[in-house]
């Protein structure tokens, strides 16, 4: 097949869900049906964000990459860096991106991931507050780190953990803030949160529950959290870990059905309202549910990718807890 004659897929996004399609259609497509683009917002491809607490230990981004430049070279993919897109002309059936690059689509696959969720917080803006989400996050918050001494993370679950045990590394004396009447309250019940509390408090990091931030107070500066309950506690860097909220700007803003409280509606397809745009990972809404872990999002690339090559499969939902 000669290259004016192939269909051209756009991926936005190159996070690990979007690698990973890229991955499986270059697996599946044996007749090289395709052309790939993909645009990635960050400065680098594709790494593994579920290994991000590592980058605390070696400071080295290239040992958490997984995109790698030669191989998408290689297979004819057309990778964008640091370039996001930030239209689709679905009647045009173009994709644009910051940088002015337009690009017709046969296909796009949306895979914009999720952003995290900042509480609304009176005083939350204020200078010493981070989200642990990227490598560029984690630079910050270990330059930050030099010149604080106690560190408090909102937020309790998986990731929450990850971020007080990095702030914890840094030496900083932490704290976790907890919503809930435990930790990880998706995963684990009551009493394994009791043995979980336990272990941590042992480590040196104090756990608080039942906790609501009313409040941080400070100069420029982080000082103080206020809690709902009217007791408060002396703090010099916040690291809010409270949650994730799809990116699904770019479907809103090209008229693709999102859910009430965010998402991009897919069938077990994986196909939007469009049936020409496909969303992934946890950018998407299956069923009522965004699925906030990696997994899923692998499962549903695979399916995409299959079924762009000539299958008939359908994504029905996994056993892995939804966020």
């Amino acid at each position: 097949m000669t290259e004016s004659e192939k269909k051209t897929i756009i991926v936005v996004g190159n996070g690990m869900v979007g690698h990973r399609f890229v991955e499986k259609v270059i697996e599946f497509d044996k007749r090289k049906q395709y052309r790939v683009v993909t645009f990635c917002e960050e400065p680098r491809a594709a790494y593994d964000r579920v290994g991000l607490t590592s980058f605390f230990a070696h400071r080295d981004a290239e040992k958490l990459m997984i995109g790698r430049l030669d191989c998408y070279k290689q297979n004819g993919v057309e990778l964008h860096i640091g370039d996001r897109a930030n239209k689709i002309d679905r009647k045009q059936r173009v994709v644009t991106s910051d940088q002015g690059v337009e690009i017709q689509y046969d296909t796009v696959v949306l895979a914009t991931g999720s952003y995290p969720f900042v509480p609304p917080v009176e005083g939350i803006q204020k200078r010493g507050v981070f989200v642990y989400r990227t490598i560029e996050d984690l630079e910050k918050i270990i330059a930050y780190g030099k010149q604080a001494t106690r560190c408090a993370v909102i937020g309790g679950g998986l990731l929450g953990l990850e971020a007080a045990k990095a702030a914890y590394d840094l030496g900083l004396e932490t704290h976790v803030i907890e919503f809930a009447p435990r930790l990880m309250p998706r995963q684990i019940d009551d009493a394994g949160s009791k043995i979980l509390v336990g272990k941590i408090e042992q480590l040196g990091v104090r756990v608080h529950l039942n906790k609501a931030t009313k409040e941080v107070t400070g100069g420029v500066n982080v000082e103080r959290m206020v809690f709902a309950d009217g007791k408060s506690l002396p703090i010099d860097m916040i690291i809010v870990s409270a949650g994730i909220r799809p990116r699904d700007e770019l479907a809103r803003q090209c008229g693709i059905e999102v859910g009430q409280r965010g998402g991009v509606v897919v069938n077990d397809h994986l196909q939007t309202s469009d049936p020409e745009i496909y969303a992934v990972g946890e950018v998407a809404l299956h069923g009522g549910m965004i699925y906030g872990l990696v997994a899923p999002g692998y499962v549903m690339a695979e399916t995409i990718a299959r079924n762009l090559t000539g299958g008939d499969e359908r994504f029905t939902g996994t056993d892995s807890q939804p966020n």
